[in-house]
């Protein structure tokens, strides 16, 4: 009676079986070989202790979600107070501004306590699981789902704005051009998803270029604004036709205006999202993890608060103005030389 013959997985190479026969291994489809090319290729479960993030790294891919935030932040509480306020709504930004920092400092404070106890990824999920029950961790997972769907939509959105802002010439572009924002927010959406398939070390070798860029270049920004400020003076933003109507309702009931204030900050809260990224992700980084978290999270959240500090400051003084097609954004208008 023959032999039976064996296969052995995919990878470990030729092997005889119980009669000494050679059995070759399946050759790989094509669309593994090319997932393969693109992807980078699998990792068995020892090679993932190496894929742990280190506290540079960490910060760059983490809290790209939050540091990105603060560029559109002060715009949206604009958009809310210019149709109403008008022009004392540049004297309303600095009050609102610093309830949205209160907000992100207890944001910071709540995580860096959620951290130092839950060292598993998850975040907010595992804390409602572990205390509440699985029902209420599903509400905490699904409201998670779509904080992140939305977070990417936003901030494709603003950062498809920012490049036209610096660029006009591309919404000027045949064919294209009236699409320019759906056409670079789709196109940012693909290259984020793919560089995150490749897995997260290599995601933070991606991503924590950009962020770092961003960062450093809005932090020179508000430098050099103050500096000028303080020495010389800084000019009022350059508007032209298309920007938010500024409105003159002075005569506003106390509760419309709390309304229209309560609207604004609920719009500046926007610069809170992202934050949480780190309790999410805080079993991907190099131990001690819960040390390490916490830290990224100072880090993280000092840099925001100093952003949005900085951005608003600016936008008080220059009076820059949303434009109601999205660009030139007000960061932009800000960071105009003149």
């Amino acid at each position: 009676m023959a032999a039976a013959v064996t296969r052995q997985p995919a990878g470990e190479g030729p092997r005889a079986d119980a009669a000494h026969r050679v059995v070759p291994e399946p050759p790989e489809s094509i669309w593994y070989s090319l997932k393969c090319r693109v992807l980078g290729p699998p990792l068995v479960t020892g090679q993932l202790a190496g894929e742990r993030l280190s506290r540079p790294l960490a910060l760059g891919v983490l809290s790209c979600d939050g540091l990105s935030s603060a560029a559109y932040g002060t715009e949206e509480i604009l958009y809310a107070l210019l149709p109403f306020f008008g022009l004392a709504a540049f004297t309303l930004i600095l009050p609102m501004t610093l309830l949205v920092l209160a907000g992100v400092v207890l944001v910071v404070l709540s995580y860096r306590e959620v951290v130092s106890v839950y060292t598993r990824a998850g975040g907010s999920y595992v804390v409602a699981r572990e205390n509440f029950g699985p029902r209420v961790a599903q509400v905490a997972a699904v409201a998670l789902l779509i904080d992140y769907v939305v977070t990417v939509a936003v901030q494709t959105a603003a950062g498809s704005a920012a490049i036209v802002s610096a660029f006009p010439a591309l919404s000027r572009l045949p064919v294209i051009g009236p699409k320019i924002l759906l056409v670079i927010s789709v196109t940012a959406i693909a290259a984020m998803c793919l560089g995150n398939l490749r897995g997260i070390r290599e995601a933070g070798r991606i991503f924590a270029a950009p962020t770092y860029l961003f960062a450093g270049s809005v932090v020179l920004m508000v430098i050099v604004g103050v500096t000028r400020e303080l020495t010389s003076g800084l000019p009022h933003a350059h508007t032209g036709p298309g920007t938010v109507a500024i409105g003159t309702h002075s005569g506003l009931i106390a509760f419309g205006a709390f309304y229209i204030m309560a609207r604004a900050f609920a719009n500046g809260g926007s610069s809170l999202t992202g934050i949480e990224a780190v309790s999410n992700a805080v079993s991907a980084l190099k131990p001690p993890e819960d040390r390490h978290a916490r830290q990224i999270l100072a880090w993280q959240g000092s840099i925001v608060v100093f952003l949005i500090a900085g951005i608003s400051w600016l936008a008080h003084v220059t009076h820059a103005t949303p434009y109601t097609a999205g660009f030139p954004t007000v960061l932009a208008q800000e960071a105009r030389p003149g």
